[in-house]
């Protein structure tokens, strides 16, 4: 039997998350012999499914990763996770501080690193004032860390300027939960898997991105064979293979479908009238606008009924009332989505109305149905949007904008009242372009690679050349890293201790179980030494994992993100723990928002309690269409979109060292058969794929997972830069760009040209 790398790879993930991974197996054999000295319990360092791990050492190495059978995820793992174990070894790896000298980074010791570090930083101050200067973290980095940086920067330099990459990612969800329930994060949990009757998709192909979650929903589909998928994206992927109903949209035309179901939800009746009456306002705009009524947002719909979204959506009308119907009559409806449906300037809008579904129809609050937005990285919700490491945020849902919670932090931090600015600070894109025209004079990066994952990347390149840049990071060379005027070497994952949140709001602790490569140390322990330097030691009195820790769970108390509960006793014991957790006898909340089972609602008994918001009500927008940024014309007649694969993450930074990975290509665009024959291109022809603002060549891949008029690459490739041709219009709420709409023109090009 011939098969290819990549059906070998996705045997053996298959295999280990079937729990075949035992002696005599194919492909595990040579794994079993390798011998083992202690097991210990983590969690994976990928993607926000978290799925948790146990870790074998021998010799002070970790020598095999496994799914750990008590765990969520039931002992699976996908091929990424089963690489934690090589990642730790690759031989990229940062080991030694480096500063630059006459042009070139060179080595030296911690103290003239750090002191060079903190020097540029005073300078920016001195010259620019705390603005002048910036912070960009990552949903990568422990919870004790983003917690960490953003208490050092707004509490102790008194600047807001402190963003990340899940401003790219995860933002227009996170503004959406908030602005509907009054609190961010979902309101389910995976155990609503094993309850659902239909699971609708939109924006994400879990079965790739999202692998070991989407085997547990295939489980549901196998033991009740009547489930329903629905799928709604641009391309025929993984997922949408295993769908009832493929809908095939448009990019970018989310809004219009969701409110295209939500006008046929309601012209079929197929609503719950005793919900909304009860639970649901209706507004307009912004969460504190006037109410308005059911019958004010049915007129609203009337310009979205099937028939006249149906071209602009590329869908027949019968699809998308079949759609609405099938989600209306299921008994218990749990959607997913994440980067599509987030990264698109009508982001917010469509995830307020994808929540609003949830509302009409009362699919929310029950086991099975749940509103569930998927994250990107391990840590991008417990780490960097609980602890409020955003421009706009402060710890717990609190805002900077908001006088009584800045008055609160400063209590809780220890600092005089006035301390923290009320001016928030620059978000993702604003920031580095701020550093291009010189406003912002030096910047800390952590864990994250923005001069190739920012949209329109050359354009920020510039800035970040620029600006003062210290970096820190576990791989040295990055595209970031290059840039850099100070270089900081971290440990990463299990060489160092911390916590991990992900998608069902599980908090899980990553124990120090091998030390750190040279010199590399923990990003927690490089924020304390840089803070000293600048001055605010005393303010990071908390310098231990565990001692950040207890100080956040602090914070919490009291919040709608209460997990005081949630102690390193309890971590290091069990498979992690979900929020709302307030006491250490709590066993954690799957259904937030409901009486007797979140410790946090307001009421003892009856359907629902959304007690985030001020009148416990939830809220459904009047959400627009709106125009796109950038319309298709003659000179870029196609949408470019991009995504991910199975066997790569990110900027394939981590996962392009990785010896049985690295050669997985990358590096070519999805183009439907009929465009390519138009164009004169075949399979594995050099195309260049032009947009406004810059270009990026790849070879050809004919495919029938694309529809006519779309291009698809991905995201990962470490040879050529596809985020130079993607957008950096933003949505106007959360500031997250959209990279999955980009007018471009594609052309064959001639061989050595």
């Amino acid at each position: 039997m011939s098969v290819t790398r990549r059906e070998l790879l996705q045997y053996m993930s298959v295999a280990a998350a079937a729990g075949l991974s035992g002696p005599g197996c194919i492909g595990w054999t040579r794994e079993e012999a390798i011998p083992v000295d202690t097991w210990h319990k983590s969690v994976c360092r990928f993607c926000g499914s978290g799925c948790e791990t146990r870790v074998g050492l021998r010799g002070g190495k970790v020598v095999k990763v496994e799914g750990l059978q008590e765990g969520w995820n039931r002992g699976r793992l996908c091929i990424k996770g089963l690489m934690n174990r090589e990642l730790l070894y690759v031989s990229d790896r940062a080991q030694y501080p480096m500063v630059r000298k006459n042009g070139q980074l060179v080595r030296t010791t911690w103290d003239e690193a750090l002191d060079a570090a903190a020097a540029g930083f005073r300078e920016a101050i001195a010259q620019g004032g705390p603005d002048a200067v910036a912070y960009y973290g990552s949903g990568q980095l422990f919870t004790q860390e983003s917690y960490t940086a953003n208490k050092l920067f707004k509490g102790g330099i008194r600047t807001n300027n402190v963003d990340g990459n899940p401003r790219l990612c995860m933002a227009s969800a996170a503004f959406g939960y908030k602005s509907v329930f009054g609190a961010d994060e979902p309101s389910g949990c995976y155990d609503d898997i094993e309850h659902a009757t239909l699971f609708f998709v939109i924006g994400a192909n879990m079965a790739e991105c999202h692998p070991v979650v989407w085997e547990r929903v295939r489980d549901r589909i196998r033991t009740h064979p009547q489930t329903q998928v629905i799928v709604v994206d641009p391309r025929r992927t993984p997922t949408a293979r295993d769908a009832t109903l493929h809908l095939q949209i448009r990019p970018g035309t989310d809004v219009a479908l969701l409110n295209a179901m939500a006008y046929e939800l309601l012209r079929t009746k197929l609503v719950d009238t005793s919900f909304i009456e009860n639970f649901v306002t209706f507004r307009k705009g912004t969460p504190d606008s006037p109410p308005l009524t059911l019958e004010d947002f049915q007129k609203f719909l009337e310009d979205y009924a099937p028939e006249k979204v149906s071209d602009l959506c590329g869908l027949s009308s019968a699809e998308i009332r079949e759609a609405a119907r099938l989600f209306a009559i299921t008994q218990a409806a749990t959607s997913f989505w994440t980067m599509g449906l987030n990264q698109q300037t009508h982001g917010v809008a469509a995830n307020r109305m994808m929540m609003a579904l949830h509302l009409l129809t009362g699919q929310i609050g029950r086991p099975g149905a749940s509103p569930f937005s998927m994250t990107g990285q391990p840590n991008a919700g417990g780490g960097v949007r609980d602890t409020g490491t955003l421009a706009h945020a402060l710890p717990a849902g609190r805002s900077v904008a908001k006088e009584k919670d800045r008055h609160e932090m400063e209590k809780l931090w220890g600092l005089p009242e006035g301390r923290i600015s009320p001016n928030p600070g620059l978000s993702a894109v604003p920031m580095f372009e701020a550093m291009r025209e010189g406003k912002v004079r030096a910047a800390l990066v952590m864990a994250t690679n923005p001069a190739r994952s920012l949209p329109n990347a050359d354009r920020y390149r510039v800035g970040m050349e620029k600006a003062f840049l210290v970096v820190c990071d576990s791989i040295f060379p990055t595209d970031t890293a290059q840039l850099a005027d100070v270089f900081l070497p971290a440990a990463m994952w299990a060489e160092k201790e911390g916590v991990f949140s992900q998608s069902e709001r599980r908090y899980h602790l990553v124990e120090k179980l091998v030390e750190p490569p040279g010199e590399a140390r923990s990003d927690l322990d490089i924020l304390v030494a840089f803070g000293e330097r600048l001055g605010h030691g005393e303010l990071l009195k908390a310098r231990t994992p565990e001692a950040v820790w207890d100080e956040w769970r602090r914070i919490s108390a009291g919040s709608s993100y209460d997990f005081t509960g949630i102690t390193y006793a309890r971590l290091k014991e069990l498979p992690g723990l979900v929020w709302p957790c307030p006491s250490e006898d709590h066993p954690g909340t799957c259904h937030r928002f409901v009486p007797g089972k979140d410790p946090l609602s307001k009421k003892t008994e009856g359907r629902i309690d959304f007690y985030a918001r001020p009148d416990g009500r939830a809220v459904i927008y009047l959400s627009e269409q709106g125009p796109f940024r950038e319309n298709l014309t003659s000179d870029y007649p196609m949408i470019l979109t991009t995504g991910r694969r199975l066997e790569h993450w990110h900027t394939a930074t981590l996962t392009g060292r990785i010896p049985q990975l690295k050669d997985i290509p990358t590096d070519y665009l999805e183009i439907h058969p009929g465009d390519a024959v138009v164009m004169g291109v075949k399979e594995g022809d050099l195309v260049q794929v032009t947009s406004s603002r810059g270009s990026v060549r790849l070879r050809a891949k004919p495919s029938m997972r694309v529809r006519t008029g779309v291009v698809f690459a991905l995201m990962h490739s470490t040879e050529h830069l596809v985020n130079a041709a993607t957008s950096d219009f933003v949505d106007p709420t959360s500031s997250q760009p959209e990279y999955k709409m980009a007018a471009v023109r594609v052309e064959r090009v001639k061989e050595g040209t």
